[in-house]
């Protein structure tokens, strides 16, 4: 299992939301369309070769922004991945993603337990 996260204008939350819900991700047990929002402030400047949707070349912009949390099982990850690339506004969209434990089971074994 993995914590997908993703950082999206506000204004771009629920596309970006339902596009990965359709994919599978947000599932957890009995539970869909699960995950965790935090408002927050995204910053970049756009550089020479950068098509920017928001802000301008050599000027740094400041954007309302989601950080967006969901779990995803390993063989959704390419499909999530992908349906960020098409459905997330920016060129180059920011996100994260890091293998957790949902189970006990899991962690079983292990010698730093």
């Amino acid at each position: 299992m993995y914590k997908l996260v993703v950082f999206v204008p506000l204004k771009d939350k629920e596309k970006v939301k339902n596009a990965l819900f359709e994919q599978g991700a947000g599932k957890q047990g009995f539970y869909s369309h699960c995950c965790w929002e935090t408002e927050g402030t995204g910053q970049f400047k756009p550089l020479a070769g950068s098509q920017p949707v928001i802000g301008s070349h050599n000027s740094i912009e400041r954007v309302p922004e989601v950080r967006v949390e969901m779990l995803v099982t390993e063989e959704l990850v390419p499909l999530c991945i992908e349906a960020i690339h098409i459905n997330h506004p920016y060129e180059e969209p920011a996100f994260e993603l890091y293998k957790v434990f949902t189970d006990g089971s899991e962690l079983e074994g292990q010698e730093w337990l």
